[in-house]
């Protein structure tokens, strides 16, 4: 078995903890609300702005012995450019206060996420960081697409407000295809098994981010609450 295959299946169990998070399940019941939505794009900001730094970061911290990596990450840091952006614009296509997010805080939850990000580069071993970009851009194939589609219809949101997981989702299919044959010249077993522990480190922490965001309250709930308030 080649490397990515066996990531892949090492990771299965941490996967699905992330996949069956409550608010992910929601989502794909149809189980939506735009303070939700504005809050998942507030966590996607402070994380999505640190890409092109962390990936600077995991290119000057390469060792001799994985210079070859060096052009692969150049590619990634020129196509993730900008991303950030899409997701303030996307904000204010929802009618949030997307200089509120850009100059306020991350949750707790994401600040631990980026700080671990940071910390395996440059404590543990840098390519670690490709355990981040195997549970980030394997969820937004998985997610990214569908759950547009279910947040946009019953909130009413136009187009403009998906730039990110729209354009996202159709990236990193192309991504997770380079990213396999990447995965798959990744030779050295103590390599390997920093990335396998990485990603099923950030399988637990990325899902710590959704399970802090605020679920959707059912109509039949608010109806309910407010009318015990009235």
């Amino acid at each position: 078995m080649t490397f990515y295959p066996r990531l892949v299946q090492e990771t299965a169990d941490a996967r699905m903890g992330l996949l069956g998070t409550p608010i992910i399940q929601g989502c794909l019941r149809g189980e939506v609300s735009l303070p939700s939505y504005l809050a998942f794009l507030r966590e996607a900001y402070h994380h999505v702005r640190h890409t092109v730094p962390l990936l600077h970061a995991c290119q000057a911290a390469l060792p001799p012995a994985n210079q070859w990596l060096r052009g692969p990450l150049d590619e990634y840091i020129e196509e993730e450019q900008g991303h950030d952006l899409w997701i303030l614009d996307d904000i204010r296509a929802c009618g949030g206060d997307a200089d509120a997010v850009r100059n306020g805080p991350p949750g707790h939850a994401t600040e631990v996420m980026v700080a671990y990000a940071y910390d395996t580069i440059a404590r543990r071993n840098p390519l670690g960081f490709f355990g981040m970009v195997h549970v980030l851009e394997g969820t937004s194939v998985s997610l990214a697409l569908m759950a547009a589609d279910q947040i946009q219809k019953p909130l009413g949101l136009p187009d403009a407000a998906f730039s990110y997981l729209r354009s996202h989702g159709t990236l990193d299919q192309e991504h997770t295809a380079h990213f396999e044959l990447l995965m798959d010249q990744v030779e050295s077993p103590a390599d390997q098994a920093d990335i396998i522990h990485a990603a099923q480190a950030f399988y637990r922490l990325y899902g710590d981010v959704f399970r802090s965001l605020p679920l959707p309250v059912p109509a039949a709930v608010s109806t309910t609450a407010k009318a015990v308030a009235a």
